[in-house]
């Protein structure tokens, strides 16, 4: 390399170094203002998550100092996997990037799975709007009408795919628990799924209680609701045996309570590791004042969106408490989600 190149580069890398250590020296305030923060969504256009992402963004810059535009963005692609290695690995460290992605992807890399690029407890972790009950229900027709009749009866469910709620659930309870469901894949959504039980070519489904509020046979009564994978009850569901009671010995508890960990954190809105602590304090700050803004919420009931807030903090320190889950119990986990050997 000749002298005056080797000044370039040289003249360019102190360049950098000194645009880098301006955004440092930043407050917050000075640099949020006039940015674009792009929102990546790692589901498609229209599902629950897209209208999820998209009633944040509309709201989440008024609670942002300077005000920055918000601008969502659908990055499909393995429920949020690839906006997760996409904030890991090459999303700028500066504030300017956040993702949503699937509930369960921070705990891929502990359980086993595939394709994970990244370490979930160096994420900064922002919030979450909404937490969903995963139930598994059934036509009031069919032969399974309670929780136990599933130890004697087989229930046949549908289900989208290998590793979505749908498939995953039936799967882990039927090899943790000995319950027995039948598994039919190949359906694009639940909504399909419910379509299919209203054709009697399935009978059952595990899936978000929400959204199966929202279909014809919840709403004409035809549906039983067995049982709520979750760690505690839902209020709205008194009657309904729930996770941890399912249980008969110690090792399926934990194995269980490690499973369900994964529904606690709702739709989980992360910036990529390195964001300095300023910037991520003000995300922070700004997405809980954003889920207590009466224009959100109204905007979010007229989506029949229910909000349930959960602090960046608290995810954080749920993801950091599963991590901890001893090596035995973590290996039964993977063996009941069909991933051991």
């Amino acid at each position: 390399m000749s002298a005056r190149r080797r000044l370039a580069s040289l003249a360019a890398a102190v360049l950098t170094f000194a645009v880098c250590e301006l955004a440092q020296a930043q407050t917050p305030d000075e640099f949020f203002r006039a940015k674009t923060i792009s929102l990546l969504i790692g589901f498609g256009v229209g599902g629950e998550d897209d209208f999820w992402a998209r009633t944040i963004a509309r709201h989440l810059g008024n609670h942002i100092p300077g005000n920055p535009n918000i601008l969502p963005q659908n990055a499909p692609g393995s429920g949020g996997l690839l906006v997760a290695n996409r904030l890991y690995n090459t999303a700028p460290k500066d504030g300017t990037v956040m993702g949503l992605m699937n509930r369960g992807i921070p705990f891929e890399p502990l359980l086993g799975g595939q394709g994970d690029q990244f370490d979930a407890l160096k994420f900064n972790y922002i919030g979450s709007p909404g937490r969903d009950t995963t139930v598994c229900a059934a036509r009031k027709d069919a032969g399974v009408k309670e929780l136990n009749d599933l130890y004697s009866k087989e229930l046949t469910v549908g289900g989208t795919g290998s590793g979505a709620d749908t498939a995953i659930y039936p799967q882990f309870l039927t090899a943790l628990l000995g319950m027995r469901f039948k598994l039919v894949l190949g359906y694009k959504g639940s909504h399909d799924i419910q379509l299919a039980m209203e054709r009697n070519e399935v009978q059952g489904i595990c899936v978000a209680y929400d959204s199966l509020e929202r279909g014809t046979l919840a709403r004409a009564r035809q549906i039983n609701v067995l049982l709520q994978a979750s760690l505690e009850p839902d209020p709205r569901l008194t009657a309904v045996p729930y996770g941890l009671e399912f249980a008969s010995r110690p090792d399926e508890r934990a194995a269980l309570q490690l499973f369900f960990m994964r529904a606690s954190l709702g739709r989980p809105f992360a910036a990529p590791p390195g964001v300095p602590a300023d910037r991520v304090a003000m995300l922070r700050q700004a997405f809980d004042a954003t889920l207590r803004d009466p224009a959100f919420l109204d905007d979010a009931n007229k989506q029949q969106l229910r909000v349930v807030p959960i602090t960046g903090q608290q995810m954080a320190d749920l993801i950091a408490d599963a991590y901890k889950t001893p090596p035995a119990i973590v290996q039964r986990t993977i063996q009941a989600m069909g991933r051991g050997q």
